[in-house]
């Protein structure tokens, strides 16, 4: 492994001034569940590693009426243990609960887990049906980007030359507001989703029909999908059995999945639309209280 400098900032400004430096050389370290392995595996030659959790923007979490507001650097267990959080935010919880294995959650990151920008990952659909922005510090000043267009590739994403990603935001659910996130893996040997689904949805003051929804898809494209026309074919529908069927279908639709040692691409469609029709059905549970 090539030898490099650990250095460990408590300022964004420091940081960003290390990562513009070395650019490419130099990568951001939060829990190091990826950065680690990639690093040993020579994905990555490394003159710097930036520790992020010594800046407190980066490792905090903050409930209030504006929403909720997640610290790039903060650990999964951290997040689904906060109660403010698993009653306001349950998806979320559902996603970050799920991140490797206990002693995984004590180090992994959300927002490294959105970083690594693996078509699989788990949290970051639960972060796209909740309408979260990242917020992104670099050289030039300061920027935000929505979720969903943060990944633009497996292991690429938005982030430009000394860029960091500081945190995530998302707006204060509505009433009637029901969110849930699943995914299906091949064994429990094997903690990589052959397709994941996550839902949100706002009910009428009734709970008898739908006013708006957003659908997201993991590991059935390069990125993590937002399934814009499943999720808008539920708004003005009745709740019933045959909305669902029919959103369900668009979802599966809007995958582009592979074939892989993990399943097939007809496996993969059958399974979106299979947990796209749960997620709908348990967030509709939430929803109603």
């Amino acid at each position: 492994m090539h030898p490099f400098a650990y250095v460990a900032p408590v300022t964004v400004e420091e940081a960003v001034a290390v990562l513009d430096k070395h650019g490419d050389r130099a990568r951001p370290l939060a829990g190091g569940t990826d950065l680690l392995v990639k690093t040993r595996a020579n994905v990555w030659e490394l003159d710097a590693v930036v520790d992020i959790k010594n800046i407190p923007e980066l490792m905090t979490v903050t409930v209030g009426n504006d929403g909720l507001s997640i610290g790039a650097g903060v650990p999964c267990y951290q997040i689904y243990e906060n109660s403010e959080v698993a009653a306001g935010y349950p998806c979320i919880v559902d996603g970050t609960d799920i991140i490797g294995g206990i002693q995984i959650q004590s180090r992994a990151a959300l927002g490294g887990n959105l970083c690594n920008a693996a078509p699989s990952a788990d949290g970051v659909c639960p972060l796209i049906v909740h309408s979260a922005v990242a917020h992104i510090a670099g050289p030039g000043g300061n920027r935000e980007v929505a979720v969903e267009d943060f990944c633009t590739g497996p292991s690429q994403t938005v982030l430009k030359k000394g860029e960091l990603l500081v945190s995530m935001s998302m707006p204060k659910p509505p009433a009637n507001f029901g969110a849930a996130y699943t995914r299906f893996i091949p064994r429990n040997e094997m903690d990589i989703a052959v397709a994941g689904v996550a839902v949100s949805l706002v009910l009428d003051p009734s709970g008898q029909n739908f006013e708006s929804a957003r659908i997201a898809l993991a590991s059935v494209g390069p990125v993590p999908i937002l399934a814009t026309a499943a999720g808008d074919s539920l708004a003005g529908k009745p709740v019933n059995d045959e909305s669902i069927a029919a959103a369900a279908a668009l979802a599966r639709d809007a995958a582009s999945p592979i074939t892989d040692m993990r399943g097939t691409i007809e496996q993969r469609r059958q399974l979106i639309e299979v947990l796209t029709g749960r997620m709908i059905n348990k967030a509709i549970e939430r929803a109603r209280g």
